[in-house]
């Protein structure tokens, strides 16, 4: 069960999502479940996450995702506490989320199954 605030999610980028695939099942043993074309998830990793196929240089690596089951409140306090709001509430397979940018520039997600 996701807890509020906590780091729930690690997403990452990838061009070519076949061979991330096969470098991180080789070298150590994950699974993956594809949502179409363009996403994978990954697990036994200790810690979910996945990667989202993307011809963007990877600048920070990974997106980290905290879980809310309040969006529109957890938005409103990040807003408040002088967060910026980098995407605004978006659905995707299994939920919603949003971005926001912390003061010293770092992008992290809020998402939420209800």
């Amino acid at each position: 069960m996701p807890t509020n605030n906590h780091i729930d999610y690690v997403e990452f980028k990838a061009a070519d999502l076949a061979a991330v695939k096969s470098f991180y099942s080789l070298a150590f043993g994950w699974t993956f479940t594809d949502y179409g074309p363009t996403y994978t998830a990954f697990s036994g990793s200790g810690l979910f996450g996945g990667f989202e196929q993307s011809e963007a240089a990877v600048v920070n690596g990974a997106l980290i995702v905290l879980y809310h089951d309040h969006l529109e409140t957890c938005l409103t306090t990040i807003t408040n506490a002088g967060g910026h709001i980098s995407a605004p509430i978006f659905s995707f397979p299994g939920g919603r989320r949003f971005h926001f940018t912390d003061p010293a520039g770092n992008e992290l997600a809020v998402w939420s199954d209800k």
